[in-house]
């Protein structure tokens, strides 16, 4: 029997996937930690702790109060876009996704990190996040300006949603996230695509049950 279910959804990993921000990421903590007296090196970062949740990668390498944890994430959001030029958009994966949008699909951005960090990022990377409802008002003039501010904001596009780590409890590996996606746009795991990288966030795509892609940047 021939399966014609029509993907309606693209769900897609930040770090890593539609963006290489990698070094970006190290920097940022290696002269947030330097900063307050921590020893890490770029080395130590990426193969210890690379992809992990902030408050887990601080709790593990030994900051036990969660005062000084918070404080040095807030740093850290603070000191990160100071290494964007670093980043990396993934050119081919975002021209899929706009296309993909032009026909009438809707693309979201699903990840563990900072809400913070990654709108930062986007807005570097020339990428928008889910227009907002048209407050113009008056003549047709009012409403085509405000739409020109818009795109100016965004000159590679938009996605339609953005879930980030704290909108979720249970996080990747648990499917959480991607199903809440899924739930918001009223698709099921059969019309859904998703694009991921890392270990922990295949498995949450391979639970969700819906398709998916690894990405090797």
């Amino acid at each position: 029997m021939t399966d014609n279910t029509r993907i309606r959804l693209l769900l897609l990993d930040f770090d890593g996937t539609l963006a290489d921000t990698r070094r970006a990421n190290t920097l940022a903590y290696v002269a947030t930690l330097r900063e307050a007296g921590y020893t890490l090196s770029e080395e130590e970062y990426a193969a210890r702790y690379f992809g992990m949740r902030c408050d887990e990668f601080l709790t593990r390498f030994g900051i036990q109060d969660p005062a000084e944890r918070d404080r040095l994430r807030r740093r850290k959001i603070e000191l990160y876009p100071t290494f964007f030029d670093t980043l990396r958009l993934n050119r081919p994966l975002w021209d899929f996704c706009c296309q993909f949008r032009a026909r009438g699909g809707r693309v979201w951005i699903v990840s563990t990190g900072s809400r913070e960090n990654i709108e930062n990022a986007m807005r570097h990377l020339g990428i928008g996040g889910p227009e907002t409802a048209d407050k113009s008002v008056g003549t047709g003039f009012d409403t085509v300006h405000e739409k020109g501010r818009a795109e100016a904001k965004a000159p590679l596009g938009r996605v339609d949603g953005i879930l980030a780590g704290p909108d979720i409890v249970h996080s990747k590996p648990a499917p959480d996230c991607f199903l809440e996606a899924m739930r918001r746009e009223g698709c099921t795991p059969r019309e859904t695509l998703i694009f991921e990288d890392s270990e922990i966030g295949i498995e949450a795509a391979r639970r969700s049950g819906a398709g998916y892609f690894v990405v090797k940047l």
